[in-house]
């Protein structure tokens, strides 16, 4: 252990910045993307780690089997793939480098001031996982049916959206000219 982290959280939480910046720098959209994925499975990782398995599970299937591959598709279906036709950096890029560094050191403070002086006893959930898959398929398995329509329909609406538009003919538009 290091200064009271495991090894293995650090690795984790190593590997959910490191997304988070590749997401963030990267230029070509659909390695952002593939980032932003990696940062998904991280924060899935350290909520299991921190014995929220209904978290990490729903983080697993809802942002990483879910909002990520939408994403892609969206990306993907929109021709967006391609690297941005703007390679300079805007002219107040210092004053954003200082705000970001000033947001850094007040989260920095805020986290550092929350430590608590004794460690706790981390208390087994009340709702365990069992629970609320049962609840999801009884009582709520109306609002779960509208989710998975409602993502349907914007998968839908994102293909009819990128579909590339039929080119009329030239004859038929002489046609229409004429009348």
């Amino acid at each position: 252990m290091i200064g009271g982290l495991s090894i293995v959280f650090l690795m984790t939480a190593l590997l959910t910045v490191a997304g988070t910046l590749a997401a963030a720098l990267l230029r070509n959209l659909v390695h952002c993307a593939l980032s932003l994925t990696v940062t998904f499975a991280g924060l899935a990782l350290l909520y299991l780690q921190l014995d929220a398995q209904f978290a990490g599970f729903a983080q697993i299937l809802v942002y990483i089997g879910a909002v990520a591959i939408l994403v892609v598709f969206a990306i993907l279906l929109t021709r967006g793939a391609g690297i941005p036709e703007y390679r300079s950096y805007g002219s107040n890029w210092f004053a954003g480098l200082a705000i970001a560094a000033a947001v850094f050191a007040l989260l920095t403070w805020a986290v550092m001031k929350s430590f608590p002086a004794t460690a706790a006893v981390a208390s087994s959930p009340a709702a365990t996982v069992q629970s609320i898959g049962a609840a999801l398929m009884s009582t709520y398995v109306l609002p779960l049916e509208i989710v998975a329509i409602l993502l349907t329909v914007a998968l839908i609406g994102a293909v009819i959206v990128a579909m590339p538009e039929a080119k009329v003919s030239n004859s038929l538009t002489e046609k229409a000219g004429e009348r």
